[in-house]
């Protein structure tokens, strides 16, 4: 099969306009993004009247965009998202069911409703500092020193989630996004004691409350979990963790230091096998502390996640893509078998990596499995095989699991081709 598919010739992309919906600034994550902003425009244009806006309105705009921001990012919503989006029948057409396998873009309504937050809560304070320098009797002092504190963590919040600022500064980008994040809830709290006199009939006091339990839900469920470890090669290692029984295509995050940093890993679980796996594999200081220093407990929160492979239920045959540890997303589809799967997965000496014990497992689950060792043959064009074992298969789409720009260039490019392609957008 090696042979065929390094012989095969991807064609040409389409003219521009044939693909434009593939170009990056029209993913899914954007479109969702836009929709939000766009909406809130729409509002501003045709319900709201600039020259004697109310305050409230400003208020209900913040409550309701912040809502969103933070619901859509609640774990039991994400997993409900992608169970709605798996239950359409692959008898539908291809289109609706490619379209339907970008749930995981929801990130996009996050941004959106969280920029628009903001932009709504800088009017509100706009709007109280104009009213405060003309009348300062007619706002309380106290009340506009919570608002500019609040929109200072907020805009903060805004900067640091920048994609170039978030990728370079991650550890900051996840630490500024915790505590800021339950700092803008407190002085949330603050401002509604401070300016509504009775709670229970507040619209805005039982939203708070619902926003606060969705946060604190998985913070409800922090434990600490003893973790077993098999290290195959000072470059990876496979953790085991007993606590519970996830279900395939989901994840987890771990940590040593809850309040400071986590880390999520795909779920290997085997059908009918308490516990499950994590494939660690060494990308930078914290796994390489891990690999080097194998801890005997680590932090568990909230629930197993849904992640972007759970899609492969919406298609008749899917190709998988893997490199390095990106194995470990696809193994537990590979062990269920749901659907007819055509693995290729490029990594540096696989056995001598990953153990002999691994890579017996993903053989025994596809004998016709493609493991590249880039040891023996260099890098391959992983977009050239991926375009090959599709059109050799007969397969519906392809995922992914490889680094960032490795996965961006062969999803953008097969789906440029027409090929439903789908892998991480690294949003968080």
């Amino acid at each position: 099969m090696i042979d065929a598919l390094t012989r095969t010739v991807v064609p040409p992309k389409p003219a521009l306009w044939r693909r434009w919906a593939s170009l990056p600034m029209f993913s899914y994550y954007n479109r969702l993004a836009s929709g939000v902003l766009i909406g809130n425009a729409v509002f501003v244009l045709l319900a709201v009247d600039l020259e004697a806006i109310a305050v409230q309105t400003l208020a209900d705009m913040v409550l309701i965009n912040l809502s969103v921001a933070i619901l859509i990012r609640q774990q039991y919503l994400i997993n409900g998202l992608f169970w709605l989006a798996t239950r359409i029948p692959r008898t539908w057409p291809l289109g609706v069911r490619r379209s339907a396998a970008k749930v995981y873009h929801f990130g996009g309504l996050h941004s959106g409703a969280a920029l628009a937050a903001t932009g709504w809560f800088a009017g509100l304070v706009g709007v109280q500092v104009t009213r405060y320098l003309q009348q300062p009797d007619s706002v309380s002092a106290g009340s506009l020193g919570i608002n500019v504190v609040l929109l200072s963590v907020l805009l903060f919040m805004v900067v640091m989630a920048q994609p170039r600022i978030r990728s370079r500064f991650h550890n900051g980008f996840e630490r500024v996004h915790r505590f800021a994040g339950w700092s803008a809830l407190l002085l949330f709290w603050w401002q509604t004691l401070l300016t509504t006199s009775n709670l229970p009939h507040s619209l805005s006091f039982w939203v708070l409350v619902l926003l606060t339990l969705s946060i604190l839900l998985p913070w409800l469920r922090l434990r600490k979990v003893a973790v077993e470890h098999t290290r195959p090669s000072a470059h990876a290692v496979i953790t085991r963790l007993s606590h519970t029984s996830p279900f395939a295509g989901s994840s987890s995050s771990i940590s040593r230091s809850p309040l400071l940093e986590w880390h999520s890993f795909a779920n290997i679980c085997a059908p009918g096998e308490a516990g499950f796996r994590l494939v660690i594999s060494r990308a930078g200081d914290w796994t390489r502390q891990f690999i080097e220093d194998l801890p005997r407990y680590v932090w568990v929160k909230g629930i197993t996640t849904a992640g972007v492979a759970n899609v492969e239920t919406l298609f008749k045959s899917v190709v998988y893509i893997a490199t390095g540890s990106g194995i470990g997303p696809v193994m537990p589809h590979l062990l269920a078998a749901q659907v007819p799967i055509q693995l290729i997965w490029s990594t540096r000496s696989p056995r001598k990596t990953y153990g002999d014990e691994l890579v017996e497992e993903i053989l025994r689950a596809q004998p016709h499995a493609l493991i590249w060792d880039t040891d023996e043959r260099g890098k391959p064009d992983l977009l050239q095989l991926a375009y090959g074992a599709v059109q050799t298969c007969g397969a519906e789409a392809v995922i992914c699991i490889a680094n960032q720009a490795l996965t961006q260039r062969v999803v953008q490019e097969l789906e440029a081709r027409g090929i439903p392609a789908y892998g991480a957008i690294w949003d968080s």
